[in-house]
């Protein structure tokens, strides 16, 4: 069985403006990246509906950024006339992947959608995100698919402070987030550990590598992982972290985003029959986020 790809070319009509790093190139170096890669189930992300929507977010906030035209709703997080039909297409490919690997379609998938969703927090858009992809797709499975534990890891650089928000108080959710630290947004303190302790937060120093990386997930994601024994494992998966990346200082390779990749499908393999869905989130140098998409998705697939 092999991994599915969810992706949409709406994901190129959110336009932010000239020198953002969160760009339609970011959609186009992923694609190509993909675009020979052998043995993909390649899919058209739906639109993700309002009652997708509204599992994690109210009423009046996909009001409010459903009616805002063409411009910045903060410094960093911009919309442009394709921008709420891209958000739709992330979340519509998040729940469609969920819908595919918990049916036995799909043993894993990667969705490669724009923008980014791990900073939008309850009723804030923020740090180029408009609404909480991979929360969304946690609750769908929670709620519709009637699972009793689901477990999130989250390795872009940033804080997924978003995440952490939309999940603080969903005791089914376990949230592993590493970060770089400090670093925008912040957060993301080891003490922040969620209502019920469903919140593990990994801070890593500026300038350390894979090596460390692997030190901490090995330490204390993994072990947390194995005893809350997740039915499903999402992962915000950010490229950030990559040395080349010109937003932070972390300093992994490929081979690191490969490693943690074979370490998270064993885990599912382990506890979930492999069910794994990935869902791309940072990663800012255009050629370092193709090679490490396409080193991720390798390792998804011969998972």
């Amino acid at each position: 069985m092999t991994t599915t790809l969810f992706t949409h070319s709406d994901c190129l009509n959110h336009v932010t403006p000239p020198g953002h790093p969160e760009q339609a190139a970011r959609m186009r170096s992923v694609e190509a990246a993909l675009a020979h890669f052998d043995g993909l189930d390649r899919r058209d992300a739906p639109l993700g509906r309002d009652e997708d929507i509204l599992r994690c977010h109210p009423r009046k906030y996909l009001d409010r950024i459903a009616a805002h035209g063409p411009g910045p709703l903060d410094a960093d997080t911009h919309m442009s006339e394709g921008s709420m039909q891209a958000a739709r297409r992330g979340v519509g490919g998040a729940v469609a992947a969920v819908d595919a690997v918990l049916s036995g379609e799909a043993k894993n998938a990667f969705v490669g959608t724009r923008p980014p969703g791990h900073h939008a927090e309850t009723a804030r858009p923020m740090g180029f995100c408009l609404f909480g992809n991979v929360s969304i797709a946690a609750k769908h499975a929670l709620d519709f698919h009637d699972l009793a534990r689901v477990a999130v890891v989250d390795f872009d650089v940033h804080h997924g402070n978003g995440t952490q928000d939309l999940l603080w108080d969903e005791p089914r959710a376990l949230l592993a987030t590493s970060q770089q630290m400090p670093l925008w947004p912040g957060t993301g303190d080891p003490s922040e550990t969620g209502a019920h302790d469903n919140v593990l937060n990994v801070p890593l120093a500026p300038g350390s590598d894979g090596a460390v990386m692997r030190a901490e997930y090995e330490e204390k994601v993994f072990p947390r992982l194995d005893a809350f024994r997740p039915e499903l494992i999402l992962i915000s998966a950010g490229f950030d972290a990559h040395a080349d990346d010109p937003l932070a200082n972390l300093n992994w390779v490929e081979e690191d985003f490969v490693w943690l990749t074979e370490k998270l499908c064993a885990m599912a393999d382990l506890h979930c029959g492999g069910r794994v869905v990935s869902v791309l989130e940072g990663g800012y140098d255009l050629d370092a986020l193709g090679r490490s998409v396409a080193a991720h998705v390798q390792a998804l697939s011969v998972a």
